[in-house]
């Protein structure tokens, strides 16, 4: 009997509902929770030998599930630890896949280093953060990622990837983009700085303005994006069920300004933009579902809109996958109609076998 076989012993027929923040999908076939980095390999092996697919899960916080489950094994990421090494004015943060992605930034924040501080309350665990490259007020991981430390599931090799070799771009890497499925994030490291925060999103100097604070600390600025996240039901909070989402679902999207002019026209409003690179523009998503027709609180049975934002689909409870599909859907399908604009989905669909819902939301048309 293989040593893979005799150290990894999954479990089965394990409901995944209760790992996702979203609350909906089935039961995994198998599963598994990898506590070092030679679980991860196990694992792998243990999926090859039995012929089966796998699936990584961290957080559950940008997954939905399909209501059927998943068929192989589930491996859910658990490699935790975090040190700080001081390297000249840098401080380099190096943290474990399975570890909370806000107790991380809570901690590089407490040490007064700037880097993280927009990424605040972002749910989830370290591992997702490279493969979505997680954004949020002015700031992305891949602006401070040093490097990755992956498990190749192609060669059964752990590699150390530098930044460059992520290929980050707006909310993309290499890992969600290229090579889906190929590299099992185990540890991130980013590289930190002392000095002044982020504090250039509208929200958050709106929000340090009332609060009469002209020159935030990073502490500061975090405390304004948790600010700011609550009011938008957008830290979990077990008590609200707004929180009950995958975050925003939609990605803004990124248009031309020959776009942007045709979207003002056709809203008879001009919509937020913000200035990217190649004369391009971001669009806020929230605003054109806004003037699609879908308001704060808008409900669907037992799916909706969270009252607090326009992005976030909750389960209201009781929701199946089946409904949030449903709901997206229509989102999706009335944005384009209204504004020839197709908006992508941000999470991951898991489970789903050609299933024509899941192709039309991830669609480029």
């Amino acid at each position: 009997m293989r040593s893979a076989e005799r150290r990894i012993v999954p479990q089965e027929h394990v409901a995944l509902a209760p790992l996702s923040t979203l609350g909906v999908g089935g039961r995994a076939r198998w599963f598994v929770r990898a506590g070092a980095a030679a679980d991860v390999a196990q694992a792998h092996q243990w999926a090859q030998d039995h012929g089966t697919s796998m699936f990584v899960l961290g957080g559950g916080s940008n997954v939905v599930i399909a209501d059927e489950g998943i068929g192989g094994l589930v491996l859910q990421i658990a490699l935790g630890g975090t040190t700080f090494v001081k390297r000249g004015s840098d401080t380099l943060l190096t943290a474990g896949a399975g570890e909370p992605w806000d107790g991380v930034v809570a901690a590089a924040v407490g040490r007064e280093l700037a880097g993280l501080e927009c990424l605040s309350g972002i749910p989830g665990t370290v591992g997702g953060t490279p493969i979505q490259n997680v954004g949020a007020y002015g700031q992305e991981v891949g602006d401070t990622i040093e490097r990755v430390v992956v498990y190749d599931t192609t060669t059964g090799e752990t590699l150390t990837l530098a930044a460059s070799d992520c290929r980050f771009t707006y909310r993309m890497s290499r890992f969600k983009r290229d090579d889906p499925g190929r590299f099992i994030v185990c540890s991130v490291m980013f590289r930190l700085r002392d000095g002044a925060p982020t504090a250039s999103y509208p929200d958050i100097v709106s929000h340090l303005e009332r609060a009469g604070v002209s020159s935030p600390s990073v502490g500061a600025v975090r405390d304004a994006v948790l600010a700011v996240r609550r009011r938008k039901g957008m830290v979990i909070a077990t008590d609200d069920p707004d929180t009950r989402s995958v975050g925003s679902f939609f990605m803004n999207p990124i248009v031309s300004v020959e776009d942007h002019e045709r979207i003002a026209s056709t809203a008879g409003a001009r919509p937020p933009a913000f200035d990217m690179e190649d004369a391009l523009v971001k669009v806020p998503a929230a605003w054109l579902i806004e003037r699609a027709g879908f308001d704060r609180g808008h409900v669907d049975g037992a799916v909706g809109i969270s009252s607090k934002h326009t992005l976030a689909l909750i389960n209201r409870g009781g929701a199946t996958a089946r409904d949030v599909l449903r709901l997206a859907g229509r989102i999706k399908r009335q944005v384009a109609e209204r504004f020839d604009v197709w908006l992508r989905p941000e999470p991951v669909f898991v489970g789903f076998d050609r299933n024509p819902d899941v192709e039309y939301l991830i669609s480029r048309t």
